[in-house]
This record gives C-alpha cells, structure tokens and sequence, in this order.
C-alpha cells in the first residue's frame, strides 16, 4: 500500500474485524468478484465455501491480471491453467 498498490478484500464472516485491524487505505468488496475489478493479481488466504468453485470465467473477465496466489489449496491446478491464469500455490507444483 505504502508503495502505491491497490488491496481490496473480501471474507464473508470477518470484515468488521478485518476493518478494525488493516490499513486504512484497504477497500473492502461486497461479494467474491468484486474484489476482482480490474485486479493485477487474487491472493486467497482464506477456505470459505463461496471460494471453492469460481466461476473461472467471470475471474478472467474482471481480472486485468491473470496471476493467483492460492494460500489455502483450494483451486484445482489444472483447472486455473486452463483458464490462463499463473497460479501458485503451497505445497503443490504451481502452474506457470
């Protein structure tokens, strides 16, 4: 942030928490995909059901970047590849 990025978050159970502890630079998405808009790159640090079956679609549709950061495993690899995206992930091979 301080370097100038954009971060906008979404959890659907710990926003009001979230609020209280980040920067207050973050913005904040009313559902998965609008966090999405125009977007360089997805982190996932959380394994909400409403994550587990992206719409892959949409995802490239909204993103400007393709690259994700899967900190939970809970894409399929092959999957995203597919898809277009860059995807990396822990504990697994990632996919260029």
């Amino acid at each position: 942030i301080e370097a100038g990025a954009r971060v906008c978050a979404y959890d659907p159970a710990a926003m009001e928490e979230a609020k209280k502890v980040l920067d207050k630079k973050v913005e904040y998405g009313k559902d998965p995909y609008d966090v999405l808009n125009d977007a360089d790159a997805l982190v996932l640090i959380t394994e909400w059901p409403e994550f587990r079956l992206p719409d892959v679609e949409k995802m490239k549709k909204l993103m400007k970047g393709k690259v994700i950061f899967d900190g939970r495993n809970i894409f399929e690899p092959a999957e995203i590849r597919n898809a277009g995206f860059v995807y990396y992930c822990i504990g697994r091979e990632s996919v260029k």
